[in-house]
């Protein structure tokens, strides 16, 4: 029982702090990574928030990704994308609705604070083992139909996503390209720390 509720806290904790994440990189102004450059991008061309777009993107890809690793759809991944979804607005329509930076430090310093907050809530949602993010979710069943690497995979994702942020004009720019570099070495920073923070919990 104690170790259900601690992933679930592990689990919750880290998609807020993901959303706050990313609702800062957004913020920022200097380029928002792949994914969330395609969900500012369908706002702005279609209407409705980046939370709903988050949502049913990740339906869409929940699909989509059952199809091509020839399994079942998660259907638990349904929660994960609600409450990034929920809580990205909560953060962008509220606590951050009306902050502005003005300057390129203050956007660079906030742009580095949304990729430390994205890759510390990774790391911790990863300790649940819980299911995937549908965007995590499309780069296993890539390696997983095609027997691509998960680097190869994650990249043609990334691509996939990017390509479709520029058709809709979503905002990719410089900082993209820092999210592009930085994320994973700094989630494999704090997912070493996630884990002996669980283990230690746990014992």
């Amino acid at each position: 029982m104690k170790n259900i509720a601690l992933k679930s806290i592990f689990y919750l904790v880290g998609i807020v702090v993901i959303a706050f994440g990313i609702s800062l990189t957004i913020k920022a102004d200097l380029g928002a990574g792949a994914w969330d450059a395609l969900n500012v991008g369908l706002t702005e061309s279609f209407g409705l928030t980046v939370g709903n777009w988050v949502i049913i993107i990740g339906a869409l890809l929940i699909v989509s990704n059952a199809l091509i690793a020839k399994e079942r759809p998660d259907v638990l991944a349904v929660i994960t994308i609600l409450i990034l979804g929920k809580v990205i607005d909560f953060w962008l329509l509220g606590v951050l609705n009306t902050v502005t930076f003005s300057t390129f430090w203050e956007q660079l310093v906030i742009l580095l604070s949304g990729i430390v907050a994205i890759a510390i809530g990774v790391a911790l949602y990863l300790q649940s083992k819980f299911s995937l993010n549908p965007v995590d979710g499309f780069m296993v069943a890539l390696q997983k139909r095609f027997g691509f690497s998960l680097t190869l995979s994650k990249t043609l994702t990334e691509a996939f996503a990017l390509v479709g942020a520029l058709i809709l004009g979503g905002p990719i720019g410089f900082g993209t390209l820092v999210i592009l570099i930085g994320i994973g070495p700094a989630i494999q920073y704090f997912d070493t720390k996630a884990q002996w923070a669980m283990n230690k919990l746990l014992s």
